[in-house]
């Protein structure tokens, strides 16, 4: 009988794989036995030759998610490069800081078409192949904020909330076609993102004593739950955003 979160013979596709985040997805779908495609505006080359490592077929595909134009593109040579699409991962982000009071339109509309409309767009291309090829699955990549206000980060609370919705939204539509979508909500991460927070002596402290595991997340931390939102093992899990946040929202 097949382990339940074996995903042997399945290729995956991962925005922004190249460090961070993306990056330990995409080994622990690796490891778990699935190719994956690597997508994002810098080659995932370090990424790639870690996949390799472990048995697994890597494809690195350039695409600026900035705009939706590359998205059609982005199905099609994962297709063409690793014979299938059954698991998309979007992680690609971005984040503007500034005061409410003076945030610009620009910076709305920069994080708001990459980390909501892309998201929505590559979803859609996805799943018009997954559908006619047996289904398949979607995780979108959450935030803390996608339940929380947060501050000076106007247009990334509102797309992280936006996925949120987004992600039970198609769940409601695609779950009779096979495919499942659910999201994943990171806490607080060390990642190259987060470097500054972890160096600012007092802001660190602050963070480390609202978590309760007491320490920062590491990316391979979010492997385990992309890995069963991927598998077979969640095929009756529907529009669930799953917290890794070392029991942050608990507290």
């Amino acid at each position: 009988m097949t382990h339940p979160f074996d995903l042997t013979g399945r290729v995956a596709a991962i925005t922004g794989a190249n460090t961070g985040i993306g990056q330990g997805i995409a080994l622990a779908l690796a490891g778990a036995g699935a190719d994956v495609a690597l997508i994002g505006r810098t080659p995932a080359t370090e990424t790639a030759e870690q996949v390799t490592a472990l048995g697994r077929h890597a494809a690195i595909i350039s695409a600026d998610l900035s705009s939706i134009e590359p998205v059609g593109r982005v199905v099609d040579e994962t297709v063409e490069k690793l014979g299938g699409l059954h698991i998309l991962v979007n992680n690609a982000g971005i984040i503007r800081r500034a005061d409410s009071i003076d945030f610009t339109e620009a910076d709305w509309d920069a994080v708001i078409d990459t980390n909501l409309k892309s998201v929505f767009f590559l979803c859609q291309a996805a799943a018009r192949h997954m559908i006619p090829n047996g289904g398949g699955s979607i995780i979108n990549i959450a935030s803390m904020l996608t339940f929380q206000g947060g501050i000076r980060v106007p247009s990334y609370t509102a797309s992280k909330s936006g996925i949120g919705g987004l992600t039970k939204l198609l769940a409601c539509e695609w779950a009779s076609k096979g495919i499942t979508v659910n999201a994943i909500a990171p806490g607080y991460i060390a990642t190259n993102n987060t470097a500054a927070l972890q160096a600012d002596e007092t802001r660190n402290r602050q963070i480390l004593e609202r978590i309760p595991a007491g320490r920062w997340g590491d990316p391979s931390d979010l492997g385990g739950g992309a890995v069963f939102l991927a598998s077979p093992a969640a095929r009756y899990i529907q529009g669930h955003i799953l917290a890794v946040d070392g029991g942050w929202l608990a507290r």
